[in-house]
């Protein structure tokens, strides 16, 4: 019986959602705003009756919608278009966030709202919506337009910042409080986890991927890729993440691997099908009468959102050195919010920390502004043409000239190589020094897994954390060699471009001292983070003494295994780009 209510729920789901969709694509509207109407027509909010008899499995195929959504968004992600994103994408975005945030927040503390349902409301309006946003921009043929470009770049920006934003939401909740320690670790760990998954993911699995793919079998190529994504989001649900944050993280790490677009077109209709009942899902929480309730909230915070969005965007783009006309399209393509903003409600209902009017009110605000994007995207010529009429001659002048300084003191030539050399450099040793910690973090989780589960192996008391502590510094080992060698090159470079200030004693000091300094730095660090697993300090000194034997004479082996797994990296991020 049980099996006969949920093929007819999901009957009446589809039916609708296939009919009102149909009337929405005719009426050229987003079909999104489609999937929620159909959900609030057959919801429990309209009368006559709810046509749904079990909402919570409904809310279970929900999250799936919301797992392959954010799998999805991944897809379109990689790591060579987070290192193209430039400065005045960064800006823009941070700017964008923080503004909205703290709108959101003093909007509802204004209307008397308790602290978590201002805090939620900020994070709501503080993300704009990529699928509306694309789909706009394509509609109106405007995808290949620069401004276009900036915009795709404030995206990127917003979905990794989105993702930390849940993280640290659910810890929020979790906790009941906020302070700056907390943050700081939540943050901290958040992008350990990151860069490991990715930095593990993107040499195993392109590579895994490759032997499946060789069997030309789209079934086992899709089975693969889903056993995969439920894995991987298993794993950090088990970590304490949201599952949001592994769909976009596995999501990434697949997306450079040179399957991509064919694991996109096996993807598509499962993504269609679950993110449409995550859509409709929103539309049956949807209560028609918080409309008439909350109509100024509404109204204030959707012209909070508009207005806010366009204001922080624009300035945002132009304090980085983008024209004022090239802003303000910035500003007004993204002055929507969307489905992280229903994700971002659905989380605080599933944590039971925000009030049920909430869900309603951020569905409203989505769906006016959501009608409003290409409106408002077609009129920002015009409106930028009526603006640079009315200002004063000498505001307009003065932008112009902070705009034209700010473009000559670019770096040039030389500088810009130097730079690029330096960023890289910094980037190899944060990612080394970053898996140093993760394994060190690791052999402390097995230490205490050792110790649970097989006491009897324990013959003498410190002896398994001296083995363990040993293993996680061997492994160690080749990342803090190459983490030195990246600095001892850094701090050459940097005594050499300080060849005219000092001599070429003062030079080989520091050549000699940044490197070393660092390392110690990092032994300090990592000894903090492992002293759970220290062994007693005569095992710690005769395992020091055994290593200062081994590293030299290893020294070269390491360097080797090290540069394989980093041509290993690289080669699959060039694979991806041409793929591309």
């Amino acid at each position: 019986m049980h099996a006969e209510a949920f093929i007819q729920d999901l009957a009446v789901i589809m039916l609708v959602a296939g009919m009102v969709t149909l009337l929405f694509h005719r009426l050229k509207q987003p079909v999104v705003l489609g999937y929620i109407l159909a959900g609030v027509i057959i919801g429990p909010h309209t009368p006559p009756f709810s046509l749904i008899h079990d909402q919570n499995t409904i809310h279970t195929l929900a999250e799936l919608g919301v797992m392959f959504l954010l799998f999805s968004l991944g897809l379109e992600f990689n790591v060579k278009k987070l290192a193209r994103v430039g400065a005045a994408a960064v800006v823009a975005g941070l700017a964008e966030i923080l503004v909205m945030m703290w709108l959101g927040y003093e909007i509802g503390r204004f209307f008397g709202w308790k602290t978590m349902d201002a805090l939620f409301l900020g994070a709501m309006l503080a993300i704009s919506s990529t699928t509306i946003i694309i789909k706009a921009l394509d509609e109106l043929n405007l995808k290949h337009h620069r401004f276009a470009q900036l915009i795709f770049g404030i995206l990127i920006v917003e979905d990794i910042l989105a993702i930390a934003m849940i993280v640290l939401l659910t810890s929020i909740a979790t906790s009941g409080s906020l302070s700056t320690a907390a943050v700081f670790s939540t943050l901290s760990e958040l992008t350990l986890f990151m860069v490991v998954s990715l930095v593990v993911g993107i040499v195993t699995v392109p590579r895994l991927l490759n032997y499946i793919d060789s069997f030309k079998s789209q079934e086992m190529l899709l089975v693969s890729v889903l056993g995969m994504l439920f894995g991987f989001c298993l794993l950090v649900v088990k970590l304490e993440y949201s599952m949001a944050l592994g769909a976009f993280l596995i999501g990434a790490i697949i997306a450079e691997s040179r399957q991509v677009k064919k694991i996109e077109r096996l993807i598509e209709p499962l993504r269609d099908m679950f993110s449409a009942i995550f859509f409709v899902a929103i539309g049956l929480l949807f209560n028609p009468h918080v409309l008439f309730e909350y109509t100024v909230p509404i109204i204030v915070i959707t012209c909070a959102v508009v207005i806010g969005k366009v204001i922080s965007c624009s300035l945002g783009a132009f304090i980085a050195g983008q024209d004022g006309r090239t802003s303000l399209r910035v500003g007004m393509g993204l002055a929507q919010i969307g489905e992280f903003s229903f994700i971002i409600a659905t989380l605080g209902i599933s944590l039971k920390v925000t009030s049920d009017f909430l869900y309603p009110l951020a569905v409203a605000v989505a769906a006016i502004t959501t009608l409003l994007t290409p409106y408002l995207i077609k009129s920002a010529d015009p409106v930028s043409t009526a603006l640079a009429r009315v200002m004063p001659k000498n505001i307009v002048q003065v932008g112009h000239a902070y705009t034209t300084w700010l473009q000559r003191i670019q770096p040039q030539g030389d500088s810009v190589v130097l730079a690029k050399i330096i960023r890289r450099i910094l980037i190899h040793v944060f990612v080394n020094f970053t898996l140093v910690i993760a394994i060190f973090l690791i052999s402390a989780y097995f230490v205490d897994v050792l110790e649970r589960y097989i006491p009897a192996l324990i013959i003498h008391e410190g002896l398994e954390k001296a083995v363990v502590w040993s293993a996680a510094l061997l492994v160690a080992l080749p990342f803090l060699i190459a983490a030195y060698r990246k600095l001892k090159a850094l701090s050459m470079l940097l005594a050499e471009m300080s060849a005219g200030d000092y001599t070429m004693q003062t030079r080989k000091v520091i050549s000699e001292v940044i490197p070393i300094v660092a390392i110690l730095v990092m032994l300090l660090l990592v000894s903090a983070l492992s002293a759970s697993i220290l062994p007693p300090a005569h095992l710690l000194l005769a395992v020091l003494g055994l290593f200062s034997v081994l590293v030299p004479l290893l020294w070269g082996r390491f360097v080797k295994l090290h540069s394989r797994l980093q041509i290993a990296l690289i080669e699959t991020l060039d694979e991806e780009e041409q793929s591309h």
